[in-house]
């Protein structure tokens, strides 16, 4: 009796140790990328602008004026460009919205349209994108001036 006792608690405890790796996410396992001790930050796409400010000048009213905002993917992976949103309505902005591949060159135009606008003018341009950080922020600024002045 005490043998199959013995048989009986040698089997249970064999059947509890069981493999963890089922109890893991699917993605640890199955994707390298993310397995535990693995550097992320090698593996991010990067977006660095040349300049992140740009500075149209006296402007007169009315015009409207432009400038590209150049950037390279200098991460490893493709950036994605989820959203370019402006701090007001007379501010546009262009971009690119398919991946941009490492080592790849691209950029944002901006656009800002003086009219009814007077004096020193500042504008936001925030960036979204699958880079980290996430968000980025790009400047433009004018003087707007009347016709004349």
């Amino acid at each position: 009796m005490n043998r199959y006792l013995i048989l009986f608690v040698l089997a249970l405890a064999f059947s509890s140790c069981k493999n963890n790796n089922d109890k893991l996410p699917a993605d640890m396992i199955s994707n390298p990328n993310t397995a535990a001790g693995v550097d992320d930050s090698m593996k991010m796409p990067l977006i660095t602008f040349k300049k992140t400010e740009h500075d149209f000048g006296k402007v007169i009213e009315g015009e409207v004026v432009s400038y590209s905002f150049k950037f390279t993917n200098t991460g490893n992976t493709d950036l994605i460009i989820s959203k370019v949103s402006t701090s007001c309505g007379c501010t546009a902005s262009n971009y690119p919205v398919d991946p941009i591949k490492p080592g790849e060159t691209k950029a944002i135009e901006a656009k800002f349209d003086s009219q009814n606008r007077k004096g020193f003018q500042n504008k936001r341009i925030t960036v979204l994108t699958n880079s980290t950080p996430a968000k980025q922020n790009l400047y433009i600024k004018a003087d707007v001036i009347t016709p004349g002045q």
